[in-house]
């Protein structure tokens, strides 16, 4: 989730169990996740089509909103929330974040885009049709990724609990603690998508031994319950912009898939990465 700069941090956070987990939304112990699953299905996937994307974008948030693409980015002094041209990958408006902030997860839930910050702790409401800044709001804890159900906001923070918030209020509704098969939490829960009843979410840094040890997964998520469904397997989607190697030195190390987008009008998914050079629209394959 974070740049090549916060390595340091990063390095010492992970040796100390992960700061960005020390802290936890209260969840229900009895929640029925916490049993071993059964091996959940792992889908596939083809490009059917693949447009332009700024390399220079530390994608942190996509979603489609009239058929038009939104994203925001990240890094401190470089985070905005922008109206992109998808055929061209052109930034057609966007809207600077202040240079202290460290940008995250955006969705639009009711004509309102809403995006949140890292560890900030202050999220923001724009209007999509000009990116007018509408109001700010606050919230407990880290900020990464974030997407809706039609009602509420749903909002990832690192961990492996989901948020759920009223958008209004921004009160918590409640929160979906999310399981691996093995029965260990699925941490480092990232950029999120609603996407038919399930939340799709990236995990940062899937690729990791400690993580998932299987590069560029996205977990499928029952959105009512937390339970993981499936997995999708995106090994190689982008080859030239994966992570050559662990080394947190390594100038690819941080271009990891983040980034999803649902077209519900058309059922298309687009994906893409941090300083990935490109968008990809991709259809699903059975699993094997």
């Amino acid at each position: 989730m974070r740049s090549m700069l916060l390595f340091l941090f990063i390095s010492v956070s992970l040796a100390c169990g992960s700061g960005a987990n020390n802290t936890k939304p209260n969840v229900n112990a009895g929640n029925a996740n916490a049993s071993k699953q059964a091996a959940l299905p792992v889908y596939g996937y083809e490009v059917v089509k693949s447009y332009p994307h700024d390399p220079k974008a530390f994608t942190q948030g996509l979603f489609l909103y009239k058929g038009v693409m939104y994203e925001s980015t990240g890094e401190m002094g470089e985070s905005t929330i922008r109206r992109v041209d998808m055929a061209t990958g052109k930034v057609l408006q966007k809207w600077d974040l202040p240079r202290e902030d460290f940008g995250e997860g955006s969705t639009v839930l009711n004509d309102k885009i809403y995006m949140i910050t890292w560890r900030g702790q202050v999220g923001r409401v724009f209007d999509p049709t000009d990116l007018k800044l509408l109001r700010e709001f606050s919230y407990v804890g880290e900020g990464w990724g974030i997407t809706t159900d039609g009602t509420n906001l749903i909002m990832s923070q690192g961990t492996h609990v989901l948020k759920v918030l009223d958008p209004e209020t921004f009160k918590q509704v409640k929160t979906i603690p999310v399981m691996r098969e093995d029965g260990r939490p699925l941490m480092n829960i990232n950029e999120l998508e609603y996407v038919k009843g399930e939340i799709w979410a990236n995990v940062w840094h899937s690729e990791q031994a400690d993580i998932l040890g299987k590069p560029n997964r996205i977990a499928r998520i029952d959105a009512a319950t937390g339970k993981l469904v499936g997995w999708i397997d995106l090994a190689g989607i982008s080859p030239d912009d994966q992570p050559k190697s662990n080394d947190p030195y390594d100038p690819k190390g941080e271009n990891t898939l983040n980034g999803i987008a649902y077209d519900a009008e058309n059922d298309r998914i687009y994906v893409t990465g941090k300083n990935w050079k490109k968008l990809y629209e991709i259809k699903l394959t059975p699993p094997k």
